[in-house]
């Protein structure tokens, strides 16, 4: 799979897709990854790529022509691009739609900056996408976010594939807690369950711990989880004993 990142600042970049399970997914040539500055795509001699808005305001606006030149070029190159512009009005990024991403061939990420970029850009994009209800300095650390989460669900980019199925959101809730050696520490004791090598009971109780902590801690998922008949079973049983 290829990730195109269009970016003022490239060296961003730099350290974090060299370092981990993304280091080695590029070098094993599982991904790519194109850095490309979209200063090379701005016209005249100081290569100015933002400018004042229209109608006034504070800060500065990314100009259109350099942004949509670039989209422009990777599109001649591969037809099937799918160009994501990273704004905060864009739908919001869930693992849901990384698995969507997945599917995809290449993905091109455009990183705002300054104060955004000017609307005609939207234009040339198939898709708006925001991590989330807050602000970031420039969209080069949410295209990270993005790759790392897309990257993952790639075959062979993580090294056991089913350990991707169990994690948190992977089935709309939170994941179970997690226990390795010493058996205590701090006084607290690994459960018991855990020790007994009944697989059945483990994994009932796995299953009802993810749907407790999902219950506590993020029970909005619950109303979009697929939960099977067992699942409402524990659910009920939960909510029995907190109402007790």
């Amino acid at each position: 799979m290829i990730f195109t990142v269009l970016t003022l600042f490239p060296d961003f970049f730099s350290t974090p897709l060299k370092t981990s399970i993304i280091g080695r997914a590029i070098q094993n040539k599982k991904i790519k990854v194109n850095l490309v500055n979209i200063r090379d795509f701005a016209i005249g001699k100081h290569k100015v790529t933002d400018d004042t808005p229209y109608g006034g305001g504070k800060g500065m606006v990314m100009k259109p022509e350099p942004i949509i030149k670039a989209i422009e070029d990777i599109k001649q190159k591969d037809n099937k691009a799918f160009i994501i512009l990273l704004s905060p009005k864009g739908r919001k990024f869930t693992q849901e739609v990384a698995e969507e991403f997945s599917k995809k061939s290449h993905l091109v990420l455009i990183c705002g900056h300054y104060e955004g970029v000017d609307t005609r850009v939207e234009y040339f994009v198939d898709d708006e996408i925001s991590i989330g209800d807050f602000i970031l300095t420039g969209g080069e650390a949410a295209a990270l976010c993005i790759i790392d989460t897309v990257a993952r669900l790639i075959p062979e980019v993580v090294g056991k594939p089913e350990s991707i199925k169990e994690e948190s959101f992977s089935d709309g809730l939170l994941e179970y807690p997690q226990y390795t050696r010493p058996r205590e520490y701090v006084g607290i004791k690994v459960p018991e369950v855990l020790l007994s090598g009944h697989h059945k009971n483990i994994a009932r109780w796995r299953r009802y711990q993810s749907i407790l902590r999902t219950l506590l801690l993020r029970p909005d998922l619950l109303l979009k989880a697929k939960l099977t008949e067992e699942d409402k079973k524990i659910l009920r049983e939960i909510c029995e004993k907190i109402l007790k």
